[in-house]
């Protein structure tokens, strides 16, 4: 049976985890086996192109790295909660 997963392509999601903490984002891809995704913008890592025909010369582009999904929040449900928040104070 497929994992199933609170958030899915292209929802708007919040970091409320980890060092990225407050980050939000367009999901790109969910990786089920590993239970994480990737969020535009959202843990940038860098990687190291071989010289080819497409880069002549190499180089270092930067990518999203992955999230686990357990470290994200839709981003209407995150609002929803400070304000619910914010009612109670």
């Amino acid at each position: 049976m497929p994992a199933t997963f609170h958030i899915k392509r292209n929802d708007e999601v919040v970091v409320i985890a980890g060092s990225h903490k407050g980050k939000s984002g367009k999901v790109l891809e969910i990786l089920a086996a590993k239970q994480r995704a990737r969020v535009e913008g959202v843990g940038m890592i860098k990687r190291h192109l071989k010289k080819s025909q497409e880069n002549p010369n190499g180089a270092i582009v930067e990518r999203e790295g992955s999230i686990h999904v357990s470290n994200l929040q839709l981003k209407s449900r995150f609002d929803a909660s400070k304000k619910r928040a914010a009612k109670a104070a």
